[in-house]
C-alpha cells in the first residue's frame, strides 16, 4: 500500500494558508473583483483546478446565500487540500481584514464619535457605496419586468415595516413567487462536477446548518445569554443573505440599532471603513462585534456570520449537479435575487441616506466620492480617505 507523504501533506497545506492570505491582504474591489484575483492565482496561474472546475464553483456560490467570494475559496481549498484546506483558506482570505477592523473598533470604542466630521464623511462613503452595489446588482438582478415588481415588493415591505423578521417574509415570500413564475425559465447548460466530500461530511453540514438555525433562537430565550444572543443574531444574518456582502446591512441594522447594542454613527462609520479593506466585506462583523463587546465580540461575531457559508459549501458542493440543472429551483433563486434589490434600496434610504445627506454640502462630498468610484476608478482607500477629510472640512461649516 503507498503511503502518504506527511512533510508534503504539511507543505501543501502551508501553500493553500499563505496564498490565500497573501489574497486576503490584497483583494480590493468587492465580491466581483475577489472573484477575477482567484481566477488569475488559482486557475491561470497555480493551475489548481481548470476553467469549467472553476465556474461551477463560482455558480455554486452565487446560487447560495452568504459571502460567494469567501464560499468560492473554501470551495477551491476543498479541492486542493480537503476539508482543513477549505479552512484554512478561509481563515487565510479572511483574517487580514477581521483582525484589522478588531483593532480599529477597539480604538474607536470609548470614544465620542456623534458628531466627529470624519466619522460623518464615513457615513457619506456608505451612501456612495451603496448606491454603486444597487446599480449594478439592478442591472443584473432585475432585467425583465417581473422581476422589477418583485423588487418594488419587496421595497414597499421593507421601507414600511422595518423588522429583520420583515426581510426574512419578503426573502421567503420571493423565492415562493420565482419557483411558482420562472418554472419553465430556460436552464443553464447541464453540466457535471466532481468535488471530493462525502456525502456523510454533507449530510452532518446540511443537518447542522438548519439545526443551528433552528436551535440558536430557542436557545437564546431559554438562557438569555448575551453571547447567545450575540452568536444568533450574526448567524441568522449569514444564513440570509443572497448578493453579497452590501445585503448583510440592512439585516445587522435592523437586529443591531434599534435593540441599542450599538449605535447608528458606530454602525455606519465602521461599514464606511470596511470598504477600504481588502478581503470580504463580511468582516465587517469583525467591527461590529468588538464595537459592542470588545475583541471577544469581534471573534465571536466573525465566526458565525461566516459559519453558515462554511456549512453551505461543504454541505451543497455533492449536490449541486442536481440543484443547478433543476428549473423550479433556479426559478426561486431568480425571485430572491430580484428582492435583494428591493431591499438595499430600502436601506439605502433608511438609514444610510437619512442619516447621512443633511445638506447640499454633503449631497455634494457624496456626488465627488460617487465620480471618484465610478468614473475616475480610484482605489477604495482612496474614496474612504477623501470621504473622512472632506467630512473634517464639512464640520468647520
Amino acid at each position: 500500500m503507498k503511503k502518504t507523504n506527511p512533510t508534503r501533506g504539511f507543505h501543501l497545506l502551508l501553500e493553500i494558508l499563505l496564498v490565500s492570505a497573501r489574497l486576503g491582504l490584497t483583494s480590493f474591489g468587492g465580491p466581483t473583483a475577489h472573484l477575477g484575483y482567484f481566477h488569475e492565482e488559482y486557475v491561470r496561474r497555480r493551475k489548481w483546478l481548470d476553467e469549467k472546475s472553476y465556474a461551477d464553483l463560482v455558480a455554486l456560490a452565487q446560487f447560495l446565500p452568504g459571502p460567494a467570494s469567501s464560499q468560492v475559496g473554501i470551495g477551491i481549498g476543498i479541492m486542493r487540500g480537503g476539508i482543513v484546506g477549505g479552512i484554512l483558506a478561509f481563515l487565510g482570505f479572511t483574517l487580514p481584514s477581521a483582525l484589522a477592523l478588531i483593532l480599529f473598533a477597539s480604538v474607536l470604542t470609548g470614544a465620542s464619535i456623534d458628531h466627529a466630521g470624519w466619522i460623518h464623511g464615513l457615513k457619506i462613503v456608505a451612501v456612495v457605496v451603496v448606491a454603486h452595489a444597487i446599480i449594478g446588482m439592478a442591472k443584473n438582478l432585475t432585467p425583465d419586468v417581473t422581476r422589477k415588481n418583485i423588487a418594488l415588493f419587496a421595497l414597499l415591505c421593507t421601507l414600511l415595516w422595518q423588522t429583520a423578521y420583515t426581510q426574512v417574509a419578503v426573502i421567503l415570500s420571493a423565492a415562493l413567487f420565482g419557483f411558482l413564475l420562472y418554472k419553465q425559465h430556460p436552464k443553464t447548460e447541464e453540466a457535471n462536477s466532481q468535488f471530493p466530500i462525502s456525502k456523510r461530511a454533507s449530510v452532518i453540514c446540511l443537518l447542522l446548518f438548519f439545526g443551528l438555525f433552528l436551535l440558536l433562537p430557542i436557545m437564546k430565550s431559554i438562557t438569555g445569554s448575551y453571547w447567545v444572543a450575540l452568536f444568533n443574531s450574526f448567524y441568522q444574518a449569514g444564513s440570509f443573505v443572497f448578493g453579497g456582502g452590501h445585503v448583510v446591512l440592512p439585516l445587522l441594522e435592523q437586529e443591531l440599532v434599534p435593540t441599542g447594542w450599538i449605535s447608528e454613527e458606530a454602525f455606519l462609520a465602521g461599514y464606511g471603513v470596511t470598504q477600504a479593506m481588502p478581503g470580504p466585506l463580511f468582516t465587517f462583523a469583525s467591527y461590529l462585534g468588538t464595537a459592542m463587546n470588545g475583541w471577544q465580540g469581534g471573534l465571536i461575531a466573525t465566526a458565525a456570520i461566516f459559519l453558515p457559508a462554511f456549512l453551505l459549501i461543504v454541505g451543497t458542493l455533492p449536490l449541486w449537479d442536481y440543484l443547478r440543472n433543476n428549473r423550479s429551483i433556479h426559478g426561486a433563486v431568480m425571485g430572491v435575487n430580484a428582492a435583494v434589490v428591493g431591499i438595499l434600496i430600502s436601506v439605502f434610504y433608511h438609514p444610510i441616506w437619512t442619516s447621512s445627506i443633511a445638506a447640499p454640502l454633503d449631497f455634494a462630498l457624496a456626488v465627488i466620492l460617487f465620480s471618484m468610484l465610478v468614473y475616475w476608478k480610484l482605489p477604495p482607500w482612496v474614496i474612504v480617505l477623501t470621504g473622512a477629510i472632506g467630512g473634517s472640512l464639512l464640520s468647520l461649516f
